[in-house]
């Protein structure tokens, strides 16, 4: 059987992800997808605009088979270790044959082009050469990849082409026997918030003609769900009634602002100890965050009075959940140690027949079996259902805001 591997958020679940699914199903020839998702906090350095368990839901009434997720620790890593966890996952199961991502050049041969010349021995000492000028990371990168390989280091400008590429060097780096495949991303630019209106349902039936039709981002959803917007043009069917449905349960959106108070609280009550040891607090600047924290009066204010030139605000963003949720750096390191389920269709239940003995991480379905699966595979769930119960205080129901959920939820069955 061919199954389609798929690393995804889905903040919210909308046509653009639908017409992945299917485009990537069908480039494949896909008899199921599976798809590694991100849990309540995501790689951006936010939180989910609905939990995991929601989101995952609408992704498997709206095309995908077998949803798991990513723990946290590899959900808030950069792009390179967001996809090395994502990836590494997809791999192990034993069972995933391809692998589908979007980009903004719809090409494999540019990207992998990238990606060789990223894993290069000189390439580390070419960047760390371009660093000594004061630019940030990301600037050094392709100025020290234009040199190496001239026009396709551009691809590192757009944020799909870099995740893309950090995909292609993680099936390279564990030798994976995944073949890759890329669509070429449609609609509305990445985090654009002027996409044109449209008018009109769609169906999934639908699929064929989407690159004509004018989609929206994530951000901007998000922007209008956040606002109480109506969003039900842009998004499946079924994702727009479980999230209808979650929103009439109290259940969401949560948003940054909803935690903020109780964010801050936390970062507060930490010593600069813990900032330290938070992944990517080299060079002075868990210290920096850490007395930020402890003396701004927003999270926006934390950030700003944190930020230099040379470091991204996602990567900040990132760092303050880290050291509020207690993910230190050595937690995202290799790939996540169990695949935990999230949703799956009756198709995705014969893929997980199927991944019982041949998938090289245990699977857990239920999750009090985490206590057998050893002392790793219980601390990082253990991890994850606390960091839901903080995000369970950002509900706009006070009486969803119970602690505990996570380790109660069974996967959706759809």
């Amino acid at each position: 059987m061919a199954i389609l591997g798929i690393v995804a958020e889905y903040n919210p679940f909308h046509f653009g992800h639908l017409y992945h699914i299917e485009k990537s199903r069908a480039l494949g020839s896909a008899d199921g997808i599976v798809c590694v998702m991100s849990g309540d906090f995501v790689q951006r350095g936010d939180c989910a605009l609905f939990s995991k368990h929601i989101r995952a839901e609408a992704a498997a009434r709206s095309g995908a088979d077998l949803v798991l997720e990513l723990p946290l620790p590899w959900s808030l890593s950069s792009a390179e270790g967001f996809s090395r966890g994502a990836v590494g996952l997809l791999g192990a199961l034993g069972v995933v044959t391809h692998l589908g991502f979007g980009s903004e050049c719809g090409e494999l041969e540019p990207l992998w082009a990238v990606a060789e010349a990223l894993l290069s021995p000189e390439a580390d000492g070419a960047i760390k050469a371009e660093l000594e000028t004061g630019v940030s990371y990301a600037q050094a990168r392709q100025a020290a990849m234009e040199k190496r390989i001239g026009e396709p280091a551009k691809l590192l400008e757009t944020p799909n082409n870099i995740l893309a590429i950090e995909y292609l060097k993680a099936i390279i780096t564990q030798n994976l026997p995944i073949q890759p495949l890329t669509v070429k991303r449609q609609g509305a630019w990445h985090d654009s918030m002027n996409a044109p209106e449209f008018d009109g349902q769609l169906s999934i039936d639908s699929v064929a003609p989407m690159e004509d039709l004018p989609l929206k981002s994530a951000s901007e959803l998000r922007f209008l769900l956040a606002g109480g917007e109506d969003v039900s043009p842009y998004v499946p069917e079924y994702s727009n009634w479980v999230m209808r449905d979650a929103k009439e349960r109290g259940l969401g959106p949560v948003t940054i602002e909803r935690l903020e108070s109780a964010l801050l609280s936390r970062l507060r009550l930490l010593g600069e100890d813990v900032y330290s040891r938070i992944p990517g607090a080299a060079e002075g600047l868990g210290t920096r965050l850490c007395r930020a924290a402890w003396s701004e009066p927003t999270v926006a204010a934390v950030l700003e009075t944190a930020k230099t030139k040379r470091y991204a605000l996602s990567r900040l963003r990132r760092m303050l959940l880290c050291a509020a949720l207690g993910v230190s750096s050595e937690l995202g390191e290799g790939i996540p140690p169990y695949a935990r389920v999230l949703a799956c269709t009756e198709r995705g239940r014969e893929i997980l027949r199927d991944m019982y003995g041949r998938a090289q991480v245990p699977i857990l379905v239920k999750p009090a079996a985490v206590r057998e699966l050893g002392p790793e595979c219980e601390h990082i769930f253990t991890l994850g259902a606390l960091a839901h119960d903080f995000y369970a205080l950002g509900y706009p129901s006070p009486a969803r805001r119970g602690g505990g959920e996570d380790w109660r939820a069974s996967p959706a069955r759809v």
